[in-house]
């Protein structure tokens, strides 16, 4: 009995070791110099500058919360929706700052921060097609080409408003999207609003047209992601960017980005990870 009780006492402690070592905490990242986000490339609210820096909303907001924190800097991993909760829980980067909306089944997979941005869904379109197409029952009913990023919210919130697959175009990045409209291979591209709006300005495409907040589209909020065992991080973290927001400096980011600040400073992540959104 009492080699057995030793083999259970041994294989327990091992376990509490290995999680123990799979923490990250604030002094881990001020002992690498600096934090690994997964970021989407999607503006504004991430963007991977030609150069290789990163920068938007998200990644901004991270940034000067993680320099209250005295983590001075960070690196950027670009990531498809569908693989950041993955690769967030396997350790190939420290958090997910790429404007993930919370869902109650992501609150279940990892843990968020207090929200930092929000927004609804909306399409960019072509002029001919912008009167006709106002929120998803008129995608619906018109049966026409969209085109959607796999694993996005907008992906579950049209399949919710009973898009079907067959007309959906899956979209591997922000900019493909945008070639596929200019060259009518689909008909409409979801994306956050405020994403939308930026893509269009960049274009600097006169046929195109941004409809948001697209019609039965919900307000959705997102906030920095981290892996269920880093409890004391998140809470640093959430105790940094009440700092910010208090001093002023968050609405200021935000607003630097065409972001609207209120949303996120009138809610929390108790309401928003037990909303069905």
């Amino acid at each position: 009995m009492s080699m057995m009780k030793n083999l259970f006492v041994g294989a327990f402690l091992a376990a509490s070791v290995t999680a123990a070592a799979a923490q990250t905490t604030v002094d881990d990242l001020k002992k690498q110099g600096y934090a690994r986000l997964a970021v989407a490339n999607e503006p504004p609210i991430t963007e991977v500058k030609p150069d290789g820096t990163v920068t938007g909303g998200a990644v901004e907001i991270a940034r000067a919360t993680l320099k209250l924190m005295g983590v001075d800097d960070v690196t950027a991993v670009v990531s498809p929706f569908g693989g950041m909760i993955p690769g967030l829980q396997a350790s190939r980067f420290d958090m997910i700052t790429a404007g993930m909306f919370m869902r109650p089944e992501r609150c279940q997979a990892i843990l968020f921060s207090e929200p930092d941005i929000c927004d609804a869904q909306g399409i960019l379109t072509t002029k001919e097609n912008a009167d006709k197409l106002k929120s998803y029952a008129d995608i619906v009913s018109a049966g026409v080409k969209i085109g959607i990023i796999p694993g996005s919210h907008g992906q579950r919130e049209a399949r919710a408003a009973g898009l079907q697959d067959a007309v959906v175009t899956p979209v591997p990045d922000i900019q493909a999207g945008l070639k596929l409209l200019q060259d009518k291979r689909i008909d409409a591209y979801l994306l956050p609003g405020m994403s939308l709006t930026d893509l269009k300005k960049k274009a600097n495409d006169d046929n195109l047209v941004v409809v948001a907040p697209l019609g039965g589209s919900k307000v959705s909020c997102a906030g920095a992601g981290f892996r269920k065992e880093d409890v004391a991080l998140r809470d640093a973290y959430d105790a940094a960017l009440k700092q910010l927001k208090d001093s002023g400096e968050f609405a200021k980011i935000l607003e630097g980005f065409g972001m609207n600040p209120q949303l996120a400073l009138s809610t929390n992540r108790a309401k928003l990870c037990e909303a069905a959104n």
